[in-house]
């Protein structure tokens, strides 16, 4: 089950602390996209376990992702591939075409996996290295 936001609530808040802060050690976590993004959290038994969010970019036509993270007790059990096909079908509902995201370069082949193509260099964020991924929803491609 998941709920869908257009704030950052508290699940969601807490998540990306626990996975993004406390486990990798980011410290600008946090930003203003959180004030107009959606954002999904994903329940286990009642509990937030996984988090993501998602906006449009109007110059580009193209929806921007991130911030994709599920709870350490949680991984393996596929609530990143849920947490993708629950946000695709969202993007593609609200007429979306077309996904970006930045991507840790270590959960890469992840995304490549799920459609995602590399479309950047590999660049440093807060000393951890990521790579731009995209992704083109065509909607004769869902079940």
């Amino acid at each position: 089950m998941y709920k869908k936001f257009n704030y950052l609530s508290p699940d969601a808040k807490k998540i990306r602390e626990e996975v993004f802060v406390f486990e990798q050690g980011f410290q600008n976590e946090f930003d203003e996209i959180d004030n107009y993004a959606t954002h999904l959290v994903f329940y286990e038994n009642n509990m937030s376990v996984a988090v993501c969010r998602y906006y449009k970019d109007r110059e580009k036509d193209i929806y921007i992702v991130g911030r994709i993270a599920v709870l350490k007790a949680y991984r393996g059990n596929r609530f990143g591939q849920r947490i993708l096909e629950v946000l695709e079908n969202n993007i593609v509902s609200e007429g979306g075409k077309k996904i970006s995201l930045s991507a840790q370069v270590r959960v890469q082949s992840f995304y490549k996996r799920s459609g995602y193509v590399v479309t950047g260099d590999i660049y440093m964020d807060e000393n951890c290295p990521h790579i731009c991924m995209e992704k083109n929803l065509n909607k004769g491609d869902w079940n």
